[in-house]
This record gives C-alpha cells, structure tokens and sequence, in this order.
C-alpha cells in the first residue's frame, strides 16, 4: 500500500515543473530573436542550445516546437531547425494580404459589435501603455501585431483571424526588426491613435485610406531592415 502522505500522481509536479522551463527556454529564444541575436537562417541545434541553457534536449525540442508553430523558426529535413528567413515575394504578399484583411474590418466599423470595436481600442491602450514601459521587444512587436488583429476582428470572421494570425506569423521577425531599427514605438502609438480617432469619428474612408498608407510603409520598411529588393 502507498504511504498516506504519497501524491495522487508521482508525475503531476514533474510534468508542471517541465511545461514551466520549455516555457522559459522558448521566451528565451524568443528574445534573442527579437532582439537580433540571432539572425535568419541561424541554425537552432538541440545540442548546443541545451548546453548553453543548462537543460534537457527534449526541453529544447519542445521549445523550438513551439518557435516554428508561431512562425520565427522553420523546420526542414536534412537541415534541422532555424531561424525564419524571409524573401521579399514572401513580404510582400503577406503585408498585401494583411492589407486586405484589416482594411475589410475596418470598413466594417460601423456595423461591428460593441464588443468587436471595444477590442480595437483596448489593444490600443495595452500598446500604449507596453511602449510607457520596460516591456520586451518581443511584447511590444506582441502588442503592436494586436491592434491589426483587432482590426481584422472587426470582420467577426473566425477564418479571417485565423488567416490574420498567420500572416501576422510569417512577418512578426521582420517587423520586430523594423521596430528595433528605427526605435519609433511612441510615433506608432501616434499613428495608431489617429487611426482609431478617425473610426470613433466615423471617418471610415479616410481611415481605410491611412491603413493603406501605414501598410505599405511599413512594407518598405520591412523590406529595407531586411535588405531584400522591393521588386522582382
């Protein structure tokens, strides 16, 4: 018979101690990658990285699981896993292909829900208050990528958010980079704040016409911080 004293479970510590550290272990790798440590097409090898942060490889593998699930790290056979390179087809049909999304949920301003709408100016505060702060840059590029969610949210479309994620997935290294480079958090909340003014005014044209403007620059930007043409 088992002590009176013995856990239901000899594994339920085990297994929440364990989530914990590949969770560390991927928001540590995450913040190199955002913080330009570790640049695309760097090599993510198991070994080294268990050796340098003191933990298990299947720790690592399950971290990086969770890095290439979101996007900044891609798997490949015969090559293992690495930091996402972008190629400059790819960036622009992704900000092109957000473009029509968010723009499609801000012309539905008007008719969205309250709750939809209220979305959008709450990811504009959390923003603006992660930019007042000591936030990471992983968590500002975090909060910066929610307010275009928010926008596509405005659709109340569950296969647009999941297509928004997805495309927000593929750039998310790119825009960290821009956002690193050109150190303009406050002029972004600016841009955003009259994005959002124009909205609640019910200027929906005009702010159709801004998020355009907004999108394609920051195409630009993506482009150059990347070193990639701007056309074909």
């Amino acid at each position: 018979m088992a002590p009176a004293d013995a856990p239901s479970s000899p594994f339920d510590n085990l297994s929440l101690e364990h989530s914990s550290t590949v969770d560390r272990v991927a928001d540590e790798l995450r913040r190199a990658l955002f913080d330009g440590e570790l640049e695309p097409s760097t090599p993510l090898r198991e070994i080294a990285l268990a050796e340098a942060m003191g933990v298990s490889r299947s720790t690592i593998r399950e971290a990086l699981a969770a890095l290439v699930n979101e996007g900044v790290a891609t798997r490949e056979p015969n090559r293992g896993v690495y930091v996402t390179e972008l190629d400059p087809d790819s960036v622009r049909d992704v900000c092109r292909s957000r473009a029509v999304l968010e723009i499609a949920g801000v012309r539905r301003w008007q008719t969205a829900s309250e709750q939809a709408r209220e979305a959008v100016r709450q990811a504009l505060a959390d923003f603006t208050t992660a930019v007042g702060s000591d936030a990471s840059r992983a968590e500002l590029t975090a909060a910066h990528l929610a307010i275009h969610r928010s926008l596509v949210g405005l659709t109340e479309s569950h296969r647009l958010m999941a297509l928004a994620d997805a495309l927000s997935a593929e750039v998310r290294l790119g825009l960290a980079k821009v956002d690193r480079i050109r150190r303009n958090s406050s002029d972004q909340v600016t841009s955003h704040r009259a994005l959002v003014d124009l909205l609640e005014q019910g200027d929906i044209e005009t702010a159709a016409t801004e998020l355009q403007h907004h999108l394609e620059f920051a195409e630009t930007s993506m482009l150059d911080a990347l070193h990639l043409p701007h056309s074909s």
